[in-house]
């Protein structure tokens, strides 16, 4: 189509019901309710997490401070060597329950973050498609050709949409036909 808009006027001419439509999809996408309470979730979770990897770092440095008072007592030179037999075994235990522990929260802290972006994905795909359906039911309706994001970057990082004029635009109706179902039984949760 741009080929044909360049160098072809006449052929554009011809078609007299060429519609053209912009959205601003970023706009649309940060408007839409459902994105707000997904970021929500998601915050909420992400907080529970960083309170449960707190938690476990409080009682490993707890566990490190058990270590070197260990450390310090089995290097007293009056301690008998009975004793320090003892705590040195207590000290390999300690230490063995640290290492065992920092694997834990290494393996926790991933497996989480893992988590958390499959949600994010996932409900940000459940939201994409809410807004694509009524993009599309928009296009279908008042008969567009072509309709162009005009926040998205090409791949030079310039919009692809350098310019369009603003009665192309219907980014408003988008975000408040998505917006009607806040709050319906019948709107989807994210």
């Amino acid at each position: 189509l741009l080929l044909t808009l360049a160098f072809g006027p006449a052929t554009v001419s011809a078609q007299t019901n060429l519609k053209i439509g912009t959205v601003d999809m970023k706009r649309v996408f940060e408007s839409y309710y459902r994105t707000k309470e997904a970021e929500a979730k998601i915050n909420e979770a992400r907080n529970a997490v960083k309170k449960e990897l707190e938690d476990r770092t409080a009682f490993a440095r707890k566990l490190i401070e058990e270590v070197r008072k260990l450390e310090d007592e089995i290097k007293k030179p009056e301690l008998s060597n009975e004793a320090k037999e003892q705590k040195t075994k207590i000290y390999s235990e300690k230490r063995g329950e640290l290492n065992n522990l920092d694997r834990e929260i290494r393996e926790f802290q991933q497996s989480r973050e893992k988590q958390l972006h499959e949600q994010s994905t996932r409900m940000r795909a459940g939201i994409v498609e809410d807004i694509m359906k009524v993009v599309a039911d928009k296009v279908k309706a008042d008969n567009y050709t072509l309709v162009f994001d005009k926040s998205g970057p090409s791949m030079n990082s310039v919009n692809v949409v350098l310019h369009a004029h603003e009665s192309y635009d219907f980014t408003d109706s988008v975000v408040a036909t998505l917006n009607k179902t806040k709050g319906s039984a019948g709107a989807a949760t994210p």
